[in-house]
């Protein structure tokens, strides 16, 4: 996986709920694991920005619920800071589903804003994206 060019800040913990930002069929899903995340023996890994992510459907269409995605986070709440020096912090936290495991979108579009660390690193879900900030 490629690097981001960002400071990023480790900000969801394993069972946080969040908002299925694009339109899959999903709408609000369960953090479940970390993908190639790194972390200390013993202590529970965490999500930041361009993480790629497990997550379970919570709420969406029937034949969705219940189901285990990949997911790619695409918004955070918790601040984090550019190269540049700025720090950028969204309303809300935030996922795009996955298709497979080269990082296409099962969605065909993504309702709000995507952070600019998602276009280097997951080029296929930030050419859906409305926005990218």
């Amino acid at each position: 996986m490629k690097a981001v060019s960002a400071k990023t800040t480790a900000a969801l913990n394993l069972g946080c709920r969040m908002i299925a930002s694009d339109n899959s069929g999903a709408k609000i899903v369960r953090l479940v694991g970390v993908k190639r995340g790194k972390g200390r023996k013993g202590k529970q890994g965490c999500a930041k920005i361009a993480d790629w992510v497990k997550v379970s459907i919570k709420k969406g269409i029937p034949d969705m619920k219940g189901k285990v995605f990949d997911a790619v986070l695409i918004r955070q709440k918790k601040p984090y800071r550019r190269l540049n020096g700025e720090r950028i912090a969204f309303e809300d936290n935030a996922v795009a589903i996955l298709k497979d495991d080269k990082g296409n979108p099962k969605g065909t579009q993504i309702k709000g804003p995507v952070s600019r660390e998602i276009s280097e690193r997951w080029p296929q879900v930030a050419k859906i994206a409305s926005i990218v900030y």
